[in-house]
C-alpha cells in the first residue's frame, strides 16, 4: 500500500485582495496627511496682501504662529500665553538649530502683538522668521496694484 499523496504543485494565481488592502492603507494615510496639514491655520485669520510677497517653498518642520484680531496666539489651535509660548519655542530651538517660524497674523491684529512674538522669538535665539501674506486680488494686481 502506497499511504504517500501525490503532491502536485499547486498554481497560485495573481492575488488582488492584498493589493486592494495597500490602496485603502495608502488613501486612508493621507487622507488623514491632509487634514493634519488644515489644521496647522487657524481659522477665520485674515491674513494682509502683499504685492511683492514671493511664495516660499515649505520647511520641514516649521512652526506656524497664529496671532488673531484681539492678539491671541494659537499653535496648532491651541491658545497659548506668551509665557507659554517662550517656553514651547525656547525648547524647539534648543534642539533644532535654523528652525523656521512662519507668524500669521490677522490684518486687524495690533503691531505690538507682532512685535510681541518676534521679541520671543529672538529671545530663544530664533532667526529664520517668515510673515504670511496673500497675493493682492485679480483685478487690483492687473491694474497694476494702487488703487
Amino acid at each position: 500500500m502506497n499511504f504517500r499523496k501525490q503532491l502536485s504543485p499547486v498554481q497560485t494565481g495573481f492575488q488582488i485582495a492584498p493589493l486592494i488592502d495597500v490602496v485603502f492603507l495608502s488613501l486612508i494615510f493621507f487622507m488623514v496627511a491632509a487634514v493634519t496639514a488644515k489644521w496647522e491655520t487657524k481659522m477665520g485669520i485674515v491674513v494682509p496682501t502683499a504685492d511683492s510677497g514671493v511664495r516660499a517653498p515649505r520647511e520641514l518642520g516649521e512652526i506656524i504662529i497664529n496671532l488673531d484680531a484681539d492678539g491671541r496666539i494659537f499653535i496648532q489651535n491651541v491658545e497659548m500665553s506668551a509665557e507659554r509660548l517662550e517656553s514651547v519655542l525656547r525648547t524647539i530651538a534648543r534642539e533644532y538649530k535654523g528652525q523656521p517660524v512662519i507668524i500669521r497674523a490677522d490684518g486687524k491684529t495690533a503691531h505690538e502683538h507682532v512685535i510681541g512674538v518676534l521679541d520671543i522669538c529672538r529671545r530663544v535665539d530664533i532667526w529664520n522668521i517668515g510673515f504670511a501674506t496673500l497675493p493682492p486680488p485679480k483685478e487690483k494686481a492687473r491694474k497694476g496694484g494702487a488703487p
